[in-house]
């Protein structure tokens, strides 16, 4: 070991020991840094959730700071990356125009990508989505479990998860924000009166509203469209309830549910589906009645 100091010389091993300890500090502080900016992201976010009142708000903030810590990791591994390689040797001047060059080549071949993390970031400064939420994009729908510049992860009803590029996400359909609609469409049969399955719908719609556990959940009284289409064997009545946002699925099965019962106590005909079939019936009166004559293959074929 003596031999190789000596052969080697302390100026050449101070030389190289420099640089290593500059590595060492660099890798230290870009660490210390990290943990820092993620400690101050999470007092910001406890400060910003303790002063705010409104959950959604509170979801909105846990959103862009996962973001941000996100951002931050980035930031700090590349600059602490450049200031190793100058370190090294290596002059970070042609590398940041050889970086230059290559960011435009591969910004041509890869605008999907570029795209993806510019939608991102307008979707985030909009607000459009957040963690918790229920929305359908780019053909997709389900719980926002993580929102990125590159994408957004939805988990829907069956538990599939769909990660969807903010790039192909033109339109977001938000269905957890203030409040919804349990929109509701009961078909009766054409005999029923309408006035009375009307009143039927408020009565049941009033009682959710009495409900212990259901009536925290609807903000409104029973809202009736009407009469909203005539179907093949059915009259088809519109009405919707206003919830609180993600409850609409669970007011709605409820009523329906409720409203089954009370028609079946009422005696109103839920229909299902049939053909009338009419032979020849007159305006002014009742036709001859229909026939099948048992030898009709072989008249038809006689020429009767």
């Amino acid at each position: 070991m003596r031999e190789l100091w000596q052969t080697f010389g302390a100026q050449e091993w101070a030389a190289l020991a420099r640089p290593a300890l500059h590595i060492v500090v660099i890798v230290v502080l870009a660490w210390g840094l990290q943990r820092l900016a993620g400690r101050l992201i999470g007092l910001a976010r406890e400060h910003l959730t303790r002063r705010l009142d409104d959950p959604e708000q509170a979801r909105r903030v846990a959103t862009l700071v996962r973001v941000l810590r996100y951002v931050a990791t980035v930031v700090i591994t590349l600059v602490a990356g450049m200031l190793v390689l100058h370190e090294v040797g290596l002059s970070i001047a042609p590398l940041l125009a050889a970086a230059g060059v290559a960011g435009i080549a591969i910004g041509f071949g890869a605008q999907s990508l570029v795209k993806d993390y510019f939608t991102g970031v307008i979707m985030l400064l909009e607000d459009q989505a957040r963690v918790g939420d229920v929305i359908e994009a780019g053909g997709k729908a389900g719980l926002v479990e993580a929102v990125t510049l590159r994408y957004i992860r939805l988990r829907d009803y069956d538990g599939n998860v769909h990660y969807v590029p903010n790039g192909t996400i033109s339109t977001v359909t938000n269905r957890s924000r203030g409040f919804a609609y349990a929109v509701v469409e009961i078909g009766i049969a054409y005999r029923e009166n309408v006035d009375e399955a009307f009143e039927v719908m408020r009565e049941v719609g009033r009682a959710l509203r009495a409900d212990a556990e259901l009536g925290p959940k609807i903000l409104d009284d029973l809202e009736i469209a009407g009469v909203d289409s005539w179907a093949d064997s059915a009259v088809t009545l519109r009405c919707r309830m206003k919830t609180l946002a993600l409850q609409q699925w669970a007011v709605r099965r409820a009523f329906l549910k409720r409203l089954k019962e009370a028609f079946d106590e009422r005696g109103i005909e839920i229909p299902f589906p049939h053909l009338t079939v009419y032979a020849g019936q007159p305006k002014q009166g009742p036709a001859p009645p229909f026939q099948l004559r048992g030898d009709w293959p072989a008249s038809r074929s006689a020429g009767h």
